[in-house]
């Protein structure tokens, strides 16, 4: 396989993910002549198209040109996927997402932000206060920083830097994030997720204790530990450990722009970190007021004809739901909040159905859509129906749709001023918010 500095032509299989796009971008930045192909359209996939990546609507062996050097694809993408299929005819390399990407990161200075909750946005507010240090670092965060940010004048999943200095958003589906060797990790919180893959909490813990015991002494390990959850992850660690918590009052006492007791926790582990570092803390509370937040993360969208408000929000397990239903409050005390909710995946909904019956049963009503399948093969014995059956034992106000169009209707003849409405999920169900707006 070619080494990078040698690779002219790269193609993207799954290039409209927000990682993939940003990857692209990363290439596109180098120099290399970047194509990718996708099932459908997406933010990133216009953003992309901008920067001169060519883009192909769907999978197709032609889309990969015979002179093309190196394939990525997403994790998403099966080996029998005719463009990989089309790589290995004409023995192109080919690389995994996290692959490529831990491949090229690994020559910084890498701070990666894990954790089950918070990762994007806390990655997005290291990147706005690295940038007012003055350390133009190279970054790739898991949304779209909004215009609003430093150094963004379009939404962007990708910030071009010469410094040392990489920043990154660190997944830990499939233990991805082993194929990082950061200098200074952060871990957020550690929560049940994922068990389509990890067998059960403990499981998971152990592959954030594997990257955790990574970290060299001489950098940090950013988290609370103090958390039952986290503290299992520590074990072996030889790298100093901060206590991101000790910096929760300073957090508090900003006036931050994103509400919430989980973006204060935010807000903390970046004080935590640049404190630790020996930045200006100034110049660290100036910036963190200043963050407005990401794409899909408790984004305002606008207003109906009604009245009605509209925001988005990423949630998509029931912790997040919580956190994000508790900021909606803190923000909005007189509103009445109704979520709709898309739930993303089948084996996520059904491990923690009776969670998410909880969470989504404290808004004041719950609209569910279809579960969003992703990656995964319908299972007929879970779905929407049966979770709203589950939230009608502690809240009655709750329904059920099977499509987008019909959400839209009942909210379009419903919805009134000093109503909130929540589109919220991993999938699509952003789009029935922006209809709305229509």
């Amino acid at each position: 396989m070619k080494n990078f500095n040698s690779i002219k032509k790269v193609h993207f299989i799954g290039i409209g993910g927000i990682g993939m796009s940003a990857l692209a971008q990363l290439y596109l930045y180098k120099g290399k002549v970047v194509s990718g192909s996708d099932l459908s359209e997406s933010p990133a996939t216009s953003l992309l198209k901008e920067k001169g990546a060519t883009f192909f609507l769907g999978h197709d062996k032609t889309n990969v040109s015979v002179d093309t050097d190196l394939i990525i694809y997403s994790d998403a993408v099966p080996k029998d996927n005719v463009e990989r299929i089309r790589g290995k005819e004409f023995h192109m390399g080919e690389k995994s997402y996290f692959e490529a990407l831990g491949e090229f990161a690994n020559q910084y200075e890498l701070v990666a932000v894990s954790g089950t909750h918070g990762k994007t946005t806390t990655t997005a507010m290291l990147i706005d206060v690295f940038e007012e240090a003055g350390l133009d670092p190279m970054a790739i965060v898991g949304s779209l920083r909004l215009p609003a940010q430093a150094g963004a004048k379009t939404k962007s999943n990708f910030r071009a830097g010469a410094g040392n200095y990489f920043i990154v958003e660190a997944d830990e589906y499939m233990r991805h994030f082993l194929q990082f060797e950061p200098k200074i990790l952060v871990i957020t919180n550690i929560d049940s997720d994922h068990l389509d893959y990890y067998k059960n909490l403990n499981d998971i813990q152990s592959a954030f204790n594997d990257l955790a015991v990574r970290i060299p002494k001489n950098g940090f390990v950013v988290c609370d530990p103090n958390d039952e959850n986290v503290l299992p992850a520590l074990v072996g660690v030889s790298a100093q450990v901060i206590d991101y918590t000790k910096f929760l009052e300073m957090a508090s006492e900003l006036k931050l722009k994103v509400t919430g007791e989980h973006n204060r926790k935010n807000a903390s582990v970046v004080l935590a970190l640049t404190s630790s570092m020996g930045f200006n803390m100034e110049k660290v509370k100036s910036v963190l007021s200043d963050f407005s937040g990401t794409w899909r993360r408790f984004e305002y969208k606008g207003k109906m004809k009604s009245g009605a408000i509209i925001y988005d929000d990423y949630a998509h397990h029931p912790a997040e739901i919580a956190a994000t239903l508790s900021g909606a409050r803190e923000a909005f005390p007189d509103k009445k909040i109704t979520i709709i909710f898309q739930p993303h995946l089948y084996s996520r909904t059904k491990l923690l159905l009776n969670d998410f019956a909880e969470s989504l049963s404290k808004a004041d009503y719950a609209i569910l859509a279809d579960i969003y399948a992703a990656r995964e093969k319908p299972d007929e014995t879970i779905s929407s129906k049966i979770l709203a059956e589950k939230i009608k034992g502690k809240n009655k106000k709750v329904r059920y749709f099977p499509d987008f169009g019909e959400i839209e209707k009942y909210l379009s003849e419903n919805a009134v001023e000093g109503d909130l409405l929540i589109t919220m999920g991993a999938g699509d169900i952003y789009k029935v918010g922006e209809e709305l707006l229509g």
